[in-house]
């Protein structure tokens, strides 16, 4: 949860398109056009939430591995 909010408040801010968010709002089309700049932050979020949830996962499994 913490990673998606931080990557749904640093999408909002960043004024620059990120992958993947601003490819799948145009593969969406264009009756998202006035909402395209939330669900882009969310895609995002998404995204790079899921992708360092399971780094940290994986890294947390690691570390109680050594012990």
């Amino acid at each position: 949860m913490v990673f998606f909010i931080i990557f749904l408040v640093a999408s909002l801010l960043i004024p620059a398109p990120m992958f993947p968010g601003n490819i799948l709002c145009n593969l969406i089309g264009n009756f998202t056009a006035e909402y395209r700049e939330w669900l882009s932050a969310v895609f995002n979020a998404v995204f790079y939430g899921v992708i360092l949830w399971l780094v940290f996962v994986a890294v947390s499994r690691k570390f109680e591995s050594e012990k």
